[in-house]
């Protein structure tokens, strides 16, 4: 699947209602970006930490699909956030995933959620099982 193909999956799911827009997508690592709109907020115009981990989720998923074989799907089992910095309303966040695992059972995916300006706002580490 190439990006085009898999943002057509997302826009009638959870991640095109967020406006996940991919921007590269490998079985190595996933980038993509999002409008931190009003609705994704905390009462004080903050990227809302749910917001974070469902960005970051949907990376990983996404890494995970580009790597499975064929007749299998994948779920997450585990996840992991870290606060570290803030993203205002109105600005856009960016967000790489990198595989720090792709076994045949499990797979690891490790995102970044960056500001406008560049700056680290979250690390979210996830496990994907690999389904039947």
């Amino acid at each position: 699947m190439n990006v085009g193909e898999i943002q057509q999956l997302f826009e009638p799911l959870f991640p095109g209602l967020m406006g996940v827009k991919l921007t590269e997508a490998t079985p190595e690592r996933v980038v993509a970006t999002m409008l931190v709109r009003p609705d994704l907020c905390t009462a004080g115009g903050i990227l809302h930490g749910g917001a974070h981990m469902a960005f970051a989720d949907t990376l990983g998923a996404v890494g995970t699909l580009l790597n499975l074989p064929p007749g299998k799907r994948t779920t997450t089992t585990d996840s992991s956030t870290k606060f570290i910095g803030g993203a205002a309303v109105n600005t856009t966040v960016t967000a790489e995933s990198v595989a720090l695992h792709r076994g045949r059972t499990t797979m690891v995916w490790q995102t970044t959620v960056r500001n406008e300006q560049g700056r680290l706002c979250s690390v979210v580490t996830q496990t994907q099982l690999v389904l039947d």
